[in-house]
């Protein structure tokens, strides 16, 4: 059922920066346009940082932020409406160069410090820190009856531990 695809209008930047309010968002990444409108607000870094690159090339924030660049292209693929057109510079002339080698250095450390490579380890920790603190809970109802007391405990000990779990600290 994979048809071929049209070709993609090409867009000139006066085009593109028309499209920079709240409810209407197109960005720039590797020359593609796409139309991250209705999409933002699903955005996983939260719709006011996608949006901060509204109407602009965020090509190096993109690289700058997605470790697996071709992951995260197939959720692109759905927004996209257009390609900048042949005669039309990668960058617009309107954007700030300096913020542009600042995303590109924030990759190159993030790299530098493998902070995109896994390490089971840390995994394995934040693993065995969420069953002893399951384990806690359930032994401090076990050992003090479900009273309010050690049932409140016992909840605060599982809030920790899902907390926690969702916002783990670098290793």
């Amino acid at each position: 059922m994979g048809g071929v695809r049209a070709p993609l209008p090409t867009l000139r930047w006066e085009q593109i920066r028309a499209h920079d309010l709240p409810g209407d968002k197109w960005l720039v990444i590797e020359r593609r346009v796409y139309d991250i409108s209705r999409w933002a607000q699903r955005h996983p870094g939260g719709s006011r940082l996608i949006g901060h690159h509204g109407a602009e090339d965020a090509t190096d924030a993109f690289h700058a932020f997605h470790q697996d660049l071709s992951y995260v292209r197939k959720f692109l693929y759905p927004l996209l409406i257009g390609e900048l057109a042949p005669e039309e510079p990668s960058q617009d002339a309107a954007q700030n160069v300096q913020l542009m080698e600042d995303f590109r250095a924030l990759r190159r450390a993030a790299e530098d410090m493998k902070l995109f490579e896994a390490r089971p380890t840390f995994f394995v920790l934040l693993l065995g820190h969420i069953l002893v603190m399951e384990a806690l809970a359930w032994l401090l109802i076990y050992l003090f009856g479900p009273g309010w007391v050690p049932s409140t405990l016992a909840a605060l000990i599982l809030a920790i531990s899902q907390v926690t779990q969702h916002c783990p600290s670098a290793p």
